[in-house]
C-alpha cells in the first residue's frame, strides 16, 4: 500500500483528484478523432462485418452466419465520481450501453484497469471492480476477466460482447425523414459533476448525476425488436448535439429539436451555468460541430449550448422512430420508467444539420 494511506481511512480518498479528465468528458473531440481515424489504407472487404469503421456507430457488429450477429465494443475512462464502487458501476453501465444502443443483448464483459499503484492502494481498485461486478450482475452477464496496467491516472472500463438477431440491429445512420426523436435520460451530468469538483453542488443534487449514470439502458434490447425504430445511439461524450449530428449526417438528413422538450437533470442547471460550472469538453464539442447548428431567435444560445453540448457519461438512448410507432415506443419507455416525450423530428437534409427551436 502507498505509504500516504497506511494510517488513513481509505474512504477519504477522492478519485477525481487523481485524473485530469472525468468520465466521457475524457473523450477526444469529434474533430480531432476524425483526424486520427482518417486513413488512405484500403482494408480488404469482409462480408461478415455488418458494422465497422465505415460508420460512426456505437459498436462493431459481425455476422455469425445463423441469423445472429455478434456485437463487440469497448469503453473506458477516468473517474467521474470520487467513490470507487460507484466509479466501477458507472464505467460499466456506460460500456454495456453500447450493446443496448445497437438493439442487442449483452452476454459477456472483461475489465480494463489502469491503476497508479504508487499513488492509490489496491484496495481502492478492488472496490472499482466490485462496483463493476454489481452492474454486470444487473445486466445478467459475467465479468469474466480482464487486463490491468500500472498507469499515471486511474482508468476503468469494459470490453463487452453482445448478440442480436440481424433483423433487430439498430444503427445511428439509418434514420428516415419524418422520424420522431426520443431521448431516454436527462441532460446535465457534465455540469453537475463539474459543479461538484468546484464545491458548488447543492446538497440536494449530490447523488443526481451518479444515480442516473448507473442506470442501465436495458430498454435498448426491446427497442431493437420494434421494426419502425429506424435508428438508435446512446448520448455520451459528444453531447446530445454531437450524437444527433452524427445520426443526421450519417442518414443524409437534418434534425429539428425543441429545447423546451429536452429533459434536464435538475431545474437548477442555469444556476450552475451562470457560475461557470461547464466542463472543458463542452467547448471542445462545440468547436467540432458548432458551425452545423442553428438556433431560433427566442432561444438563449449560451444556455442552450451549455446543456446540449454538455458531455454525458452513461447517457440515455437517442431514438429515431417512424410516427406510426411513436405510441408503441412511448409505452415501452414508460414501462422502464424512462423519459417518453418526443424532443424533435428528422427532416430533409439542409445546410444546417440541427436546428434548435423553443416550440
Amino acid at each position: 500500500m502507498p505509504t500516504d494511506f497506511i494510517n488513513n481511512d481509505l474512504s477519504s480518498i477522492k478519485l477525481t483528484q487523481y485524473s485530469h479528465g472525468a468520465g466521457c468528458g475524457c473523450k477526444i473531440s469529434p474533430k480531432v478523432l476524425d483526424q486520427i481515424l482518417s486513413t488512405s489504407l484500403a482494408m480488404p472487404d469482409n462480408d461478415k462485418l455488418i458494422v465497422g469503421n465505415h460508420s460512426k456507430d456505437d459498436a462493431a457488429v459481425y455476422d455469425m452466419g445463423n441469423g445472429t450477429a455478434l456485437i463487440s465494443t469497448t469503453d473506458f475512462f477516468m473517474p467521474i465520481v470520487d467513490d470507487p464502487y460507484n466509479f466501477g458501476r458507472i464505467a460499466s453501465a456506460n460500456a454495456i450501453s453500447d450493446v443496448y444502443a445497437m438493439g442487442g443483448k449483452p452476454i459477456l464483459a472483461i475489465a480494463i484497469l489502469g491503476w497508479p499503484i504508487n499513488k492509490l492502494p489496491p484496495e481502492v481498485a478492488q472496490r472499482v471492480i466490485e462496483g463493476s461486478r454489481s452492474i454486470c450482475k444487473e445486466a445478467g452477464i459475467p465479468l469474466a476477466g480482464g487486463h490491468s496496467i500500472d498507469s499515471p491516472e486511474p482508468i476503468f472500463g469494459l470490453a463487452v460482447n453482445g448478440i442480436v438477431p440481424i433483423k433487430n440491429i439498430k444503427q445511428n445512420n439509418t434514420a428516415q425523414q419524418g422520424d420522431i426523436l426520443f431521448l431516454t435520460k436527462k441532460l446535465g451530468v457534465g455540469i453537475l459533476t463539474t459543479a461538484e469538483k468546484k464545491g458548488l453542488l447543492k446538497e440536494g443534487h449530490k447523488q443526481l448525476a451518479a444515480l442516473q449514470m448507473m442506470e442501465l439502458n436495458k430498454a435498448g434490447e426491446m427497442l431493437g425488436q420494434i421494426n419502425k425504430v429506424h435508428a438508435m445511439t446512446d448520448v455520451t461524450g459528444f453531447g446530445l448535439l454531437g450524437h444527433l449530428t452524427e445520426m443526421a449526417e450519417g442518414s443524409g438528413l437534418s434534425a429539428v429539436i425543441n429545447f423546451n422538450k429536452i429533459p434536464f437533470i435538475t431545474d437548477s442547471l442555469k444556476y450552475y451555468i451562470d457560475n461557470k460550472s461547464i466542463p472543458g469538453g463542452t467547448d471542445r464539442n462545440w468547436d467540432s460541430y458548432g458551425h452545423k447548428i442553428s438556433f431560433a431567435p427566442d432561444v438563449n444560445i449560451d444556455y442552450a449550448k451549455a446543456i446540449l453540448a454538455d458531455p454525458q457519461t452513461s447517457g440515455g438512448l437517442l431514438i429515431a422512430v417512424a410516427p406510426q410507432a411513436a405510441d408503441e415506443v412511448k409505452e415501452l419507455l414508460l414501462s422502464y420508467q424512462l423519459y417518453s416525450e418526443t424532443i424533435g423530428v428528422m427532416v430533409a437534409q439542409k445546410e444546417i444539420v440541427v436546428h434548435v427551436q423553443n416550440g
